[in-house]
């Protein structure tokens, strides 16, 4: 039986083509997070498992890919439990974990090197995470996030600043048809004490209302009740949530809120998003913003704006973030303030594939060099001039007939075929064929450096 040749379940494989895509996209999220000001960062690909658990939430914590100890301490373990059968196994057998997300690992970050960086530390990660999800499409179980944050301000500026980072990434990226959902925990929060929900089962009624867009109001209903909240209760909170979204006007909306919150922490949630959309008006996002009463954000250290962008017609949200005031506190010991946004890569990627941004394949090559194998030796010295000036192109790795290297030539996408043959060699002029025109052009060797930039710069 043939070995199995698939990449492990929720994981791909990038070729040429689908790498070239993910770079062009990549470049301009980089431009776009620099010309902010944000400096790139990069944290290793596992964390300490005691890094990790108990940030997310118990639903994250349940996806977090665990790593096996190793040697004598698995054997330890081993011994441990068959000695003790009431010792958990996976508290037993892993010490660390591949990151969940790049927002935990900033915030450890910031804890270790706060000594040597700025007041405001602005930084960007693009960097792949690991999640034991049930793959689907668009999701995946190693994906790319493209994460922008800012630590060390409570200043409403930030959340601006990182929803008109992001908002300008996607414009960049011609999406048209895009919003930023905005929401607050604390108002959440409120929502939720309005409908007499104990304060004991408020994160439990966040993860419930997290699934609004999956499962519906009816299925958060049916969770909340699952999960021990009162049937009237979470038909109430189900009740203020829904007749806040059904209102269209933003002014009106948290009018409408406001007069069902009385926690002060909840009343100044709506005055954060209240000047939030002000301020957005400036960078010229705030037309990108809506208010939506139901948006959780299910994981569990946000603390204050939450906001997520959706687009018509696409199913989940193409990125999503918040403020997390006391996560940098677990790791420093102090509360360090924070707030961020993480585009997610792989379904931005196949949306742009799916609306044509992609332009039809370039040449991946410029010039495929022939190999006839008597004139090895100097076709190879010319490859070395011609990368020299600053073209992509390869040597036919063995000496074969004309056949096999123009189809190769097609194979590569090569623009040019270059030929070196003895009767070239003797009359000191390469023979250059260009691939798209079929027209064929000879450059004296002697001055291929300034020959050739004028017949490649030919369109």
């Amino acid at each position: 039986m043939n070995p199995n040749t698939n990449p492990p379940s929720g994981t791909r494989d990038f070729l040429a083509s689908d790498i070239r895509k993910r770079r062009e996209v990549i470049k301009v999220i980089q431009e776009v997070y620099e010309s902010f000001g944000f400096e790139p960062l990069e944290t290793p690909a596992f964390e300490n498992l005691s890094t990790l658990l108990g940030k997310y939430g118990e639903e994250g914590d349940q996806l977090l890919f665990r790593i096996l100890l190793r040697g004598e301490k698995l054997q330890e373990a081993v011994a441990t439990q068959n000695a003790n059968r009431d010792v958990p196994a996976e508290r037993l057998y892993a010490d660390l974990a591949l990151k969940y997300d790049l927002t935990v690992p900033l915030a450890r970050v910031m804890a270790r090197y706060a000594g040597q960086l700025p007041k405001f530390y602005k930084r960007y990660q693009i960097q792949p995470v690991w999640r034991a999800d049930r793959p689907a499409k668009g999701r995946f179980r190693e994906f790319v996030q493209c994460d922008v944050d800012v630590c060390g301000s409570t200043a409403l500026t930030v959340e601006t600043e990182v929803i008109a980072a992001v908002c300008t990434v996607l414009e960049r990226l011609q999406f048209k048809d895009f919003s930023v959902a905005l929401n607050h925990r604390e108002v959440l929060r409120g929502l939720i004490e309005a409908a007499s929900i104990a304060a004991e089962m408020e994160g439990t009624a966040l993860v419930a209302v997290d699934k609004w867009d999956k499962i519906g109001k009816d299925g958060v209903a049916t969770e909340l009740v699952n999960r021990g909240i009162a049937a009237t209760a979470a038909t109430k909170l189900l009740d203020l949530l829904e007749g806040a979204s059904t209102i269209t006007d933003s002014a009106t909306r948290l009018r409408m809120l406001g007069e069902n919150l009385k926690r002060p922490s909840a009343l100044k949630g709506l005055d954060d998003l209240q000047t939030i959309l002000q301020l957005s008006a400036a960078t010229g996002t705030s037309q990108r913003l809506a208010l939506s009463p139901n948006l959780a954000r299910g994981l569990s250290y946000y603390t204050g704006a939450i906001f997520e962008v959706v687009a018509p017609g696409v199913s989940g949200s193409l990125g999503g973030g918040g403020r997390y005031d006391g996560l940098v506190g677990m790791f420093a010991g102090r509360e360090i303030p924070a707030c961020g946004f993480s585009l997610g890569l792989e379904r931005i990627l196949l949306l742009l594939e799916e609306r044509g941004y992609f332009a039809e394949s370039g040449n991946s090559l410029d010039i495929l060099f022939t190999n006839f194998g008597d004139t090895l030796v100097d076709t190879l010295a010319l490859a070395t001039r011609t990368r020299r000036l600053g073209f992509s192109c390869e040597v036919y790795s063995e000496s074969a007939g004309l056949k096999p290297q123009f189809n190769y030539a097609a194979a590569r996408n090569a623009r040019f075929v270059a030929f070196l043959g003895e009767r070239e060699k003797e009359s000191g002029l390469l023979r250059i064929k260009d691939q798209t025109t079929g027209t064929e052009a000879s450059v004296a060797i002697g001055e291929l450096e300034t020959a050739l930039p004028a017949i490649v710069a030919k369109k």
